[in-house]
């Protein structure tokens, strides 16, 4: 007889569960599987790339969610009808876990003009920071609704880039380029970024997986010096993530 745990993760895959890979690398797969079969432009495997600017610069503060006067950062949003009650309750669990962490409240819309738009398209995306009007988040109920992975998009949403891409990265993991996709190299390209003076967090939930985008099963970002380090869990913001939150929005 199937544990409910197993039950509710076939209902969330349309019974697509792996007898063999551990239950933490298939959530991290799912990821970004999907996307590739994704019509939009997207970067970095699941950041959606807005027509009305360059996703990877934000130069001035618009590209963040306001702070209001009693400290909290609302975050308006609505969803689609797409999503089964039990969606819903991943859904709304991930959006609790900034609320328990941080001054983010992610809010139901009324009539605000920004707000994110969580749909079930072909993927798991999301664009990065505020960019205006309604901005897509999608989840595609047959692969994204994991509580890892809701985080993961929102944290987009909320202005951060994968972990992998930091300026300084090459301190920490090696990209073995020649595992990589041709098509999807331009994943792993290294960014100019604001690190807000926090440590590589290997286990960010904005880390990518070991073997992300391989070709041959073999591994495209390995830890160094010590390879054996475990990255890319999409089981809960770490404890760095949640820091640079609070620091980005002065919490």
């Amino acid at each position: 007889k199937l544990s409910l745990a197993l039950q509710f993760l076939r209902y969330l895959t349309n019974g697509d569960v792996p007898s063999v890979l551990p239950l933490v690398t298939y959530i991290r797969q799912k990821t970004l599987m999907p996307n590739i079969r994704s019509s939009e432009m997207l970067v970095e495997g699941d950041i959606l790339l807005p027509e009305t600017r360059n996703s990877l610069v934000c130069p001035s503060n618009k590209c963040f969610w306001k702070k209001s006067s009693n400290g909290l950062v609302q975050v308006p949003y609505v969803v689609s009808t797409d999503f089964s009650s039990l969606d819903m309750d991943v859904i709304t669990n991930a959006m609790a876990s900034f609320r328990k962490k941080t001054c983010i409240r992610f809010v139901p819309r009324t009539v605000e003009p920004d707000y994110i738009s969580i749909k079930s398209l072909d993927g798991c995306y999301s664009a990065v920071g505020k960019t205006g009007g309604a901005q897509v988040l999608s989840l595609n109920r047959n692969g994204c609704v994991y509580h890892g992975i809701v985080e993961h998009e929102l944290n987009h949403a909320l202005g951060f880039y994968h972990e992998h891409t930091r300026s300084d990265r090459d301190n920490y993991v090696r990209i073995n380029w020649q595992n990589i996709d041709p098509a999807m190299q331009s994943n792993f390209n290294k960014e100019n970024t604001n690190n807000l003076n926090t440590p590589y967090d290997y286990s960010s939930v904005m880390h990518y997986g070991n073997t992300a985008f391989s070709i041959n099963g073999m591994d495209t970002i390995t830890p160094i010096p010590d390879a054996l380090v475990a990255i890319g869990q999409r089981v809960e913001l770490s404890t760095i993530d949640v820091k640079r939150i609070k620091i980005l929005y002065e919490c």
